[in-house]
């Protein structure tokens, strides 16, 4: 999914960030993060205990031909990203849901990963206008720049004027 190739910027801080500071058609890239083998299998030893995210040896024999990390693990590292960097730490009023998420490529150890936002559509709530409706697709990418990750947040957060 292509979007035009233009990084916005929020003119409010994260931590002074309200609905109204979401537009649609805007789009944000953000951080990277470097994916290590220990991590793999201490995510995937605890959460997802398949032997292709916690064996590197019996994972050279399966169906990726190495060690891979956890599509949850994944999840999580977008997340990681989102919070730090998108999400308003004062007026995030948690989530509904997230619609049509993809693993799109298997995330190796030695992976660098970064986050692309694009914020697909915003709307105040119809039964609280004291609140709005941000809907956002998420991309992790890798260091080739190719998606390993699509998702659409559905965020849930306070007006400025309820503050």
């Amino acid at each position: 999914m292509k979007h035009d190739q233009r990084t916005d910027t929020f003119t409010a801080p994260i931590d002074d960030r309200y609905f109204e500071d979401y537009t649609a058609g805007a789009t944000y890239e953000y951080g990277s993060v470097a994916v290590t083998q220990e991590e793999i299998v201490g995510f995937a030893s605890q959460y997802d205990p398949q032997s292709f995210h916690v064996d590197p040896v019996a994972a050279r024999e399966g169906p990726f031909g190495g060690l891979v990390a956890s599509g949850w693990h994944t999840v999580a590292l977008m997340m990681q990203l989102f919070a730090r960097h998108y999400l308003s730490t004062v007026a995030s009023l948690g989530s509904p849901g997230v619609d049509e998420l993809r693993w799109l490529k298997p995330v190796r150890p030695g992976d660098r990963l970064r986050l692309r936002l694009h914020t697909l559509d915003t709307r105040l709530s119809r039964s609280d206008p004291r609140r709005g409706i941000v809907r956002t697709l998420a991309e992790l990418l890798d260091q080739g720049g190719e998606p390993v990750l699509r998702v659409t947040v559905v965020n849930l957060l306070r007006t400025r004027d309820s503050a």
